[in-house]
């Protein structure tokens, strides 16, 4: 049962810390591939180290424990501390993924000498009974962390729990079943020691939230207006009750009130003036922003929001700030939004079906650009063709670039691939640059595309645009067609993302 317990506590913290690594940095792949094999090797190193103390297992066993109880049921806030004040979170990853690996790696040889003075059977059946146990251990704890621990307590109150519940199993084997083995002074101690361990997790459950106010204090200001970590993403909003707005997606600034226009306007307007404008589908843009330059167009009948995290249009409706910056799009009888991934939900949606979606006149993808943290799936050459699909007779859809040329003909084959063809422009300015300021030419790319070369013009059925003229449109098509290189990089696909 402790090999059991350990097991599904051990796999907890490795979980915990390859997603707290993807919330704050991205690039899942990189942050599972290095706690991974950084927890891996040391698990080795533990078990070689372990064997100087298999003389005395059940006292060496009730130390480990007590220490990974600390060790890992604290790593989350200290890790986020050192990611908001110091900014050395791959160090501290580093070295906290190390130091749990040789405490796990360490219960090993530990719990079988245990399991041998328990039982006296062979070491090939007390192994095979020990790995048994801990691999069931491991699925259990797997399983759990997405689908309980995750949703229910987040990373840092999971791993404070789990914390917990390994200190009490490493204190039920050597203060009950081995309580003969350390002397009446040292049995005394360890029963301080655990309880000791149990209330500094506790005294750091109390104070988790100070913590991550005071953290969000430093990386976002003293008018942090909502916060909250849904499954998807960490949402944070800030500002004052009137003036300008910050959201910030994952630590990411997504959304700069002053200069949001520039973003929101450069997907929209060329895209819906260059055709039929009546079906509209708009993939990402839970924030209402792009929603609200797509419905200042008189043709459009329907608009279906595809976003995969219902927090933020949920957001978007109920901060009265945001809301009245989205002119609160998110309300009009003619949106309709699904909380969905916006792949998955093109991977289901067929024209042909009767009551299906689509066709679309214009598929809007509202999404990041892979160089800005943008999720490479949604850039992907399957992407664009699953889109495609959705296209009526003369649909378009357009595309973030940002603002990184090698990101934008890459993008731009994964839509030639699908069959398009292309019209890249630009937008000058930053989105973001009231709240960060950037270089005074920063402009950001996108591609607007269709079955065949669609024009780059503005609707006369619309509010003209701050940001955009039929000039500025002519002249950064003319400029970025003119960089086009000779061979353009290979669309990014689901199999070669990079």
């Amino acid at each position: 049962m402790a090999a059991f317990v350990c097991a599904a506590c051990g796999l907890v913290y490795e979980l915990e810390l390859v997603a707290l690594g993807d919330y704050l940095l991205g690039d899942a792949v990189t942050q599972t591939s290095v706690v991974l094999s950084v927890m891996v090797f040391a698990m080795g190193l533990g078990s070689l180290l372990a064997k100087r103390f298999t003389h005395r297992p059940a006292t060496a066993f009730a130390l480990v424990e007590c220490a990974l109880a600390l060790t890992g049921g604290l790593s989350v806030l200290t890790l986020y501390s050192c990611w908001a004040w110091l900014g050395r979170y791959q160090t501290a990853m580093v070295g906290l993924t190390c130091l749990i690996g040789i405490l796990i790696g360490a219960e090993i040889p530990l719990l079988m000498t245990l399991i041998q003075r328990i039982r006296r059977e062979d070491a090939g059946r007390a192994a095979a009974d020990l790995f048994a146990a801990d691999y069931v251990g491991a699925l259990i704890g797997g399983l759990a962390f997405p689908f309980l621990i995750l949703p229910t307590l987040g990373p840092g109150d999971g791993a404070l729990l789990t914390g917990a519940v390994n200190a009490v199993a490493g204190a039920a084997v050597v203060l009950w079943l081995f309580r003969e083995e350390p002397v009446p002074r040292i049995r005394r101690l360890l029963w301080a020691g655990c309880l000791l361990v149990l209330a500094v997790l506790a005294a750091a459950a109390a104070g988790s939230d100070t913590v991550e106010r005071a953290a969000r204090h430093t990386l976002y200001g003293d008018q942090v207006r909502y916060a909250t970590r849904s499954r998807h993403q960490e949402i944070v909003l800030t500002g004052p009750a009137e003036g300008p707005l910050r959201l910030y997606l994952d630590g990411r600034l997504a959304v700069c009130g002053p200069d949001e226009y520039r973003a929101s306007e450069g997907l929209v307007h060329p895209a819906m003036a260059a055709g039929p404008d009546t079906r509209v589908l708009l993939l990402g843009g839970g924030d209402g922003l792009a929603l609200r330059e797509v419905l200042r167009h008189r043709g459009v009948r329907t608009v279906r929001l595809v976003d995969a995290d219902p927090a933020l249009p949920r957001l978007a409706r109920t901060d009265p700030a945001l809301a009245a910056l989205g002119d609160h799009s998110l309300d009009d009888p003619r949106v309709r939004t699904t909380a969905a991934d916006p792949m998955a939900w093109l991977r289901g949606a067929d024209p042909g079906t009767p009551g299906g979606d689509g066709p679309y006149d214009v598929v809007l993808a509202d999404l990041p650009a892979p160089a800005d943290g943008g999720p490479v799936k949604f850039h992907s050459q399957e992407f664009y063709g699953l889109a495609t699909r959705l296209l009526s007779p003369g649909g378009r859809i357009a595309v973030r670039a940002g603002s990184d040329p090698d990101g934008l003909w890459q993008i731009d084959s994964g839509l030639r691939t699908a069959g398009l063809q292309t019209a890249p422009y630009a937008v000058p300015g930053s989105p973001t640059a009231g709240c960060r300021p950037g270089p005074p030419d920063t402009a950001q790319n996108y591609l607007l595309a269709a079955a065949g070369r669609p024009p780059l013009t503005l609707a006369p059925d619309a509010p003209p645009p701050r940001a955009l003229t039929p000039d500025t449109l002519r002249t950064s098509t003319a400029r970025l067609t003119s960089t086009r290189p000779a061979h353009p990089p290979a669309a990014l696909t689901l199999l070669g993302p990079r």
